[in-house]
C-alpha cells in the first residue's frame, strides 16, 4: 500500500504503437510506401504470437516506440498545493516535438530536475520499462533518472523494489487474477476509465495521422490515474477527508482552467465524472 506522498508527484501515463522502425531492423520489412508502416506493425504482432481473435497481441516494450506522454504534476511548495497538467508532445502540430527522441529527452530531463514520486497503473511492468528501453535504444543521457544511490536514504531511486519513488497502483489493488484494469477500479470508484476510446485504437490513430485523439486519450488516463491515486492515498491514511475532498476539487478546477485554454476534450471527462458520481451515490 502507498507508505507516503513526496512534495512533488507525477501521475502519468503513455502510449506507444508498435514500431515500424524495429521490423525493418529486425526483420527487414520495407516501411516504405503509403502501407509501409501498417506492413510493419502487422509483421511486429505476428512475430508476437498474433492469432485471429487476438491480431494486435500485447508486445514487448522495447517493440514499441512512444508516441504521448501525459501528466498531472502535484508539487507542495510552502504549504500550497498546486496541480498541472503537462503533456509531450505539448501540440499536435509540430512535427518535431512529436518524434520519440524528442519526448524522452523532455520527459527524462523533466524527471532528472524535479525527481517527482512517480505514479502510473502498471507502471513496474510497463511504462518505466519503456522510458528506459527507448532511451537506451536511442542512445539517450539519463538526465539523472537513471542514477541509483548507494543507500536508499541518500536519493531518489526509481528501480528498487521498495522505493518510494516508483509507485504503481495495480499491485496496491489486486494481485494476479485479482488485479483489476484501470477502467474497473476507476469506474467502479466514480471515476472515469476510458471514455470513448480504448489503449487498442492507438495504432490506428496513429495510422490515421490522428495525434491529437492520442493525445486527448492519454490526457483522460493522467487524469483517471492522479483520482485513482488520492482514492488510494485517502484509504492509507495519506490524505484526511478534507484533504480527499480538496484534491478533487483541485483537479476539477484545473479540468475546467484546461477547457477554457480550449481542451474542450475535458467537458466530455467531467460529463462522464459526474454521471459515474451520481450512479456511485446509489451504492449501500
Amino acid at each position: 500500500m502507498l507508505k507516503s506522498i513526496e512534495s512533488c508527484v507525477f501521475s502519468f501515463d503513455l502510449e506507444w504503437i508498435p514500431d515500424p522502425l524495429s521490423a525493418e531492423m529486425l526483420y527487414g520489412v520495407d516501411t516504405n510506401g503509403a502501407h509501409g508502416a501498417e506492413e510493419a506493425m502487422k509483421r511486429l504482432w505476428r512475430e508476437g504470437g498474433a492469432t485471429e481473435e487476438m491480431p494486435q497481441p500485447y508486445l514487448k516494450t522495447v517493440l514499441c516506440r512512444i508516441v504521448s506522454v501525459s501528466g498531472i504534476l502535484r508539487e507542495v511548495e510552502k504549504g500550497e498545493l498546486r496541480l498541472k497538467l503537462v503533456t509531450l508532445p505539448v501540440t499536435a502540430d509540430d512535427p518535431e516535438k512529436a518524434k520519440e527522441r524528442s519526448i524522452l529527452k523532455m520527459l527524462l530531463k523533466a524527471i532528472g530536475s524535479r525527481k517527482p514520486q512517480l505514479v502510473g497503473y502498471n507502471s513496474h511492468n510497463a511504462d518505466v520499462p519503456i522510458i528506459v528501453q527507448r532511451s537506451v535504444v536511442h542512445g539517450l543521457f539519463g538526465q539523472g533518472m537513471g542514477e541509483r544511490p548507494n543507500k536508499p536514504w541518500e536519493g531518489v531511486d526509481y528501480f528498487s523494489n521498495s522505493s518510494d519513488h516508483n509507485v504503481d497502483l495495480a499491485p496496491m489493488v489486486g494481485r494476479w487474477g485479482q488485479t483489476p484494469r484501470l477502467h474497473e477500479i476507476a469506474t467502479l470508484s466514480g471515476i472515469p476509465g476510458k471514455v470513448d476510446t480504448e489503449g487498442g485504437a492507438v495504432s490506428d490513430l496513429w495510422l490515421q495521422g490522428n495525434l491529437q485523439a492520442i493525445l486527448d486519450y492519454n490526457e483522460f488516463d493522467a487524469v483517471t490515474t492522479h483520482l485513482l491515486w488520492a482514492r488510494i492515498a485517502h484509504f492509507a491514511g495519506l490524505l484526511s477527508d478534507k484533504a480527499y475532498a480538496e484534491e478533487q476539487a483541485l483537479l476539477r478546477a484545473l479540468l475546467e482552467e484546461e477547457i477554457g485554454k480550449g481542451k474542450k476534450h475535458f467537458a466530455r471527462y467531467i460529463e462522464e465524472w459526474d454521471r459515474l458520481a451520481k450512479l456511485a451515490g446509489k451504492r449501500l
